[in-house]
């Protein structure tokens, strides 16, 4: 059994790693990284190749599936992304390009490639990380909530073709609400609502994903965050958000 890993030298994908060779899954790990891939490779027993690339170029996911797709490849998990806070009339356009770039077009790429490979065995799990950010518009974060609003989307009519295709191949959408990870410090965020740990995050995704769970969303608060949320307007709950996106702020 062998697991690829995008964005796996932190966070989520560290995570996935360690629970996934837990399991006896040998590892391909991507990332741009390589000392914090060196660092899980050494203190797991499985086989472990890392490979060193930035997925925000769509050429180097190519690059990924043409070194890989002769491998057995059974889970694959599309983690890699990142966020920013701000404005969008002030945001770096350069920087938004490439999130963009990364958290949907890196995983379009990649769960479009290998979701072949899967159709043709008939067999092999997809996780693509989006967010809870996904059900909402999010000012204040407005490109990041909408590149996962794509990544959700796009999951869930894949899943619904291969339900009409009575595949078994399994394709499934992480949304988790605030945890704890380096997204944060990235984003240049702090989280109003408390924040789960990225080992219960982890270990609960997967156990979602070896049972077909088609949307993932660990905690029962976000849960009904969401649900609470699709009785309100849209533009009443958008209000909202810019109001609690506000606390995110650096200076809170």
């Amino acid at each position: 059994m062998k697991a690829l890993i995008t964005g796996a030298s932190s966070g989520l994908g560290e995570q996935f790693a360690y629970l996934l060779a837990n399991q006896g899954y040998d590892l391909i790990l991507v990332a741009r990284r390589k000392e914090k891939l060196e660092e899980i490779k050494e203190n797991v027993k499985v086989d472990v190749q890392i490979i060193n690339l930035d997925l925000s170029s769509t050429f180097n996911c190519m690059k990924l599936y043409n070194k890989v797709k002769k491998s057995k490849i059974d889970v694959l998990i599309n983690n890699a992304g990142f966020g920013l806070f701000g404005e969008f009339v002030g945001s770096k356009l350069e920087r938004e390009l490439d999130m963009i770039d990364l958290n949907i077009k890196a995983v379009h790429t990649l769960t479009k490639l290998f979701l072949k490979d899967f159709c043709e065995e008939d067999s092999g799990y997809i996780l693509n990380v989006a967010s809870s950010a996904g059900y909402f518009s999010g000012p204040l974060m407005a490109t990041y909530y909408a590149t996962k609003a794509y990544v959700l989307h796009l999951t869930e009519a894949i899943q619904e073709e291969l339900k009409q295709n009575h595949s078994n191949v399994y394709i499934g959408c992480l949304c988790p609400g605030p945890f704890d990870t380096e997204f944060n410090k990235v984003a240049g965020v702090k989280f109003a609502l408390k924040s789960l740990s990225k080992e219960y995050v982890a270990k609960y995704a997967l156990d979602k994903v070896f049972k077909k769970k088609a949307i993932i969303i660990p905690g029962f608060k976000m849960k009904a965050i969401i649900v609470f949320s699709k009785i309100l307007p849209r533009k009443f709950s958008t209000h909202i958000n810019y109001y609690n996106q506000q606390k995110k702020g650096k200076d809170d």
